[in-house]
């Protein structure tokens, strides 16, 4: 079976399945923000923050920057803890 692409025909990120989006300033930028519930997370991702693997079941952070064209290709995962002392 083919592989669905990971951006809608609008360009935009696909959608992820969590909480509610914040924005945060953060750094002279803005971010877009979403809780990922552990039970909404299926992959390993590696968190920016700390260099350590994210595993499947556990709650974390995306983020991405709003502020640019394309913001949504720095769409990283984050440990909450770890985007919470950033």
């Amino acid at each position: 079976m083919a592989r669905r692409n990971r951006r809608a025909a609008s360009g935009e990120p696909r959608p992820l399945f969590g909480g509610a989006l914040s924005n945060v300033e953060r750094g002279g930028r803005r971010w877009a923000v979403r809780r990922v519930a552990g039970s909404g997370a299926t992959k390993v991702y590696r968190c920016p923050g700390c260099n350590q693997e994210i595993f499947p079941g556990t709650a974390h952070v995306v983020a991405w920057p709003v502020d640019e064209i394309g913001g949504g290709d720095e769409r990283r995962h984050w440990h909450t803890g770890c985007w919470n002392r950033g």
